[in-house]
């Protein structure tokens, strides 16, 4: 069962059935003490995660606010006030833009039907969690090995403030970086009676994690994000901190933790591929995250440096001496972090242990592989959510934004292992309506004076992803999707929540169409999905 549970959790991941009756917030400590009676398991639902917009219009001042915050040297002033959505428009000025926002945890039914919401503590009076708003590859869902905790990453800050997913980790500081403030990254666990813990972790000094999965047998958190925002070459700690790291997950309230050093539990290079080497720590810019058949998978889908594919991590240190290859039969779950030389860390990165899966793409600097979440039908049926390119080349003739119209991998791509490789059978599209300007209630209309383009989002492609096999061999896939837009940052931007069904054994993506289930209000952006198997 904790197997086929973990299977469920895939990129996009899975909450074990905890959820709450409405207006109901889950307890944050002692770590693991039952929260009250009205935590319920509910198999057979979605767990959507989503945060929201919640700063006033008064917290930035259009040409007096210095950004960014605390900064002594190459500041700029703010273009726009703190109202949704035009404060994102600071973005155009300060790089490193940013507002940190509230958690919810939706439990949805497989028709889109939301059932209750679980409001994770943001206050900064005792443990707490929050967003960075609008960080897009943020707030990934994941069951726990043994399907009995969720797990997702934050930031141990407080609402409302300004350029967070930038900042340094209190023990990894980059004097480089132009966001002074520190703040740690840390993975939330709600278990299944309804408690929360928190691991905080200084990975991550420069950027952010995106996902956590825990592995219940060891009790250690897999992680996946990016690191850095600072100049070459980049401090020890921000490239150990960076892409895949290992941790024991703590049951001490947030106060009490002695947090040290980052615990890198892998490193990739694509000199692996024996391409040039590039920026050292920058291939690693994981998003997706997923455990299955005891082996980790990441990806990558963005960034100017390495390849955006489908990773993994190997634990035997012979399944891919050339830098591709599938995981070895009888693999275990990394126990460890990697040993490094801190001397040496700057010029020659981490040890290599994650390999490209064969049959993915080994190109760098892909103009058309985006991949983001990752879910496992079975053992020789994957599915991958690609982002798309983002691009927002926008013909006003037309009304659509063209180049996202015209992609061919964005979607949901069906790969199947065949013949000792991974090989894509087709990708689904219809009902996405790519690059198709939608309208949201609220939300202006019109153009955004700073870029010149349309407010109205579009479907862009999906990034995480979740899904269940059905007993007639048709398998129910739920995603959240990606967007472009005239917003100046498109992360910000209210997305949808989307259903597909398809037939394990089909060969083409005839018939298989989209539903949109829900799209996000005026000042919310939809995050993680994950299906709760069971009946």
């Amino acid at each position: 069962m904790a197997s086929r549970l973990a299977l469920a959790a895939a990129v996009g991941g899975v909450l074990s059935g905890l959820v709450l009756f409405p207006g109901t917030t889950a307890t944050a400590a002692p770590a693991h003490r039952p929260a009250g009676p009205n935590h319920v398991l509910l198999p057979g639902h979605l767990i959507l995660s989503r945060t929201v917009y919640t700063a006033g219009t008064d917290t930035i001042v259009p040409g007096v606010t210095q950004l960014p915050p605390g900064c002594t040297t190459d500041c700029v002033t703010a273009v726009a006030d703190g109202g949704y959505p035009e404060v994102f428009n600071n973005e155009s000025v300060d790089g490193s833009f940013g507002v940190t926002s509230p958690i919810l945890l939706d439990t949805v039914t497989p028709s889109g039907h939301t059932m209750r919401t679980l409001d994770v503590p943001s206050g900064t009076n005792g443990d707490h969690l929050v967003s960075s708003f609008s960080s897009k590859s943020e707030l990934g869902l994941n069951l726990s090995t043994d399907a009995s905790a969720l797990t997702f990453m934050g930031y141990v800050a407080p609402v409302g403030a300004i350029d967070v997913s930038n900042s340094n980790t209190p023990g990894v500081v980059d004097p480089t970086n132009p966001v002074s403030a520190s703040y740690y990254r840390a993975v939330a666990e709600l278990h299944g009676n309804g408690s929360l813990s928190y691991t905080e972790t200084n990975a991550y000094s420069g950027n952010n994690g995106r996902a956590a999965i825990l592995d219940s047998a060891d009790d250690k958190l897999f992680m996946s994000g990016n690191a850095g925002n600072g100049g070459s070459p980049e401090p020890v700690g921000v490239i150990a901190g960076a892409g895949a790291q290992i941790t024991t997950s703590s049951t001490l309230p947030e106060s009490q933790q002695q947090v040290g050093q980052p615990t890198p539990v892998g490193g990739f290079s694509i000199t692996e591929l024996g391409d040039k080497a590039d920026k050292v720590g920058k291939d690693t810019n994981f998003r997706g995250l997923t455990v299955h058949d005891n082996v980790v998978y990441l990806t990558k889908g963005s960034g100017g440096n390495g390849v955006n594919t489908v990773y993994f991590i190997d634990t035997t240190g012979k399944a891919c001496p050339s830098g591709v290859g599938l995981p070895a039969p009888g693999a275990a779950l990394p126990t460890s972090a990697v040993s490094y030389n801190p001397a040496t860390l700057q010029a020659t990165g981490l040890p290599e242990n994650i390999c490209v899966l064969k049959g993915f793409p080994t190109a760098t600097k892909s103009t058309t592989s985006f991949p983001f979440g990752v879910w496992f039908a079975n053992d020789t049926t994957m599915y991958v959510a690609d982002e798309g390119s983002g691009s927002n080349t926008y013909d006003p003739a037309t009304g659509t934004y063209t180049d996202a119209a015209a992609q061919t991998g964005a979607g949901l791509q069906k790969w199947v292992l065949s013949d000792g490789s991974w090989k894509l059978a087709y990708t689904i599209q219809n009902g996405l309506d790519l690059g198709t300007p939608y309208a949201v209630s609220g939300y202006p209309t019109g153009d955004n004076s700073v870029t010149g383009l349309p407010w109205a989002p579009a479907t862009d492609g999906l990034r995480n992803l979740t899904g269940e096999v059905n007993p007639d061999g048709t398998v129910s896939l739920w995603a959240v999707t990606s967007t472009v837009s005239g917003a100046t940052d498109e992360g910000a931007d209210p997305n949808r929540l989307v259903r597909v069904t398809d037939h394990l054994d089909a060969t083409s993506a005839a018939g298989d169409t989209f539903q949109t289930l829900r799209t996000a209000r005026s000042g919310e952006a939809l995050r993680g999905i994950v299906y709760v198997p069971g009946n």
